[in-house]
């Protein structure tokens, strides 16, 4: 089977650019780019996250990525609206946003939605449950604007669990993930972004 070209856009936050890595190779772009590469995907990849990006930069973002034409995208937003507490309706609505421009540009989405906060070394015990369940108000608004947009969302859950229990997956400023973080992560998006990729091979192909 002849290999498919595919452009990969990615957007969001300092995680989705790669910050806390040891090298360009441990990023989530890099990660998801070799995982498709290995599918069959001749992968183009973009990389337009910006570090401390908030959701309300998004929409600025996935504009101003227009010229890539990008086939899939991946989003990764959220840590940041939540350090700076910002209202979980506002945020929601600036991913709306976004996701709508990325939609109609004929971009597919995969969305990695707003981090369980309360595993940050930094968090006080007695306040990690309050940040679970701010974190978890502003997943649940994600998750709804990512389904009327018709993008898909990964579940975080387990990754969420992982860096609980293990601090190696946290880089030396405690905050952003190590390179093993990055693996972590990106073994629980690859099913989705291949899901997503063969998908949109197939109704091309069709």
């Amino acid at each position: 089977m002849p290999r498919s070209a595919l452009r990969l856009l990615v957007l969001g936050d300092s995680i989705a650019h790669g910050t806390g890595a040891r090298s360009p190779e441990d990023t989530l772009g890099s990660r998801l780019a070799a995982a498709l590469t290995a599918d069959g995907f001749d992968v183009d990849l973009h990389v337009r996250a910006v570090p401390g990006a908030v959701s309300a930069d998004l929409p600025r973002q996935a504009r101003t990525s227009a010229d890539v034409g990008a086939d899939l995208a991946l989003v990764v937003i959220g840590a940041n609206d939540l350090t700076r507490l910002v209202p979980p309706g506002r945020a929601a609505a600036s991913l709306d946003e976004a996701l709508r421009v990325l939609r109609a540009a004929g971009t597919d989405v995969v969305l990695v939605p707003a981090p369980d906060m309360s595993s940050v070394p930094a968090v006080p015990p007695a306040f990690r449950p309050l940040v679970q369940a701010a974190c978890a108000q502003l997943r649940q608004r994600q998750v709804s604007v990512a389904a009327a947009a018709g993008a898909t969302v990964v579940s975080v859950a387990e990754v969420n669990r992982a860096f609980g229990s293990d601090p190696s997956l946290f880089a030396a400023d405690r905050f952003h993930p190590s390179s093993a973080g990055y693996a972590r992560i990106a073994a629980a998006l690859v099913p989705a972004v291949l899901d997503a990729a063969r998908s949109r091979r197939d109704r091309t192909a069709a």
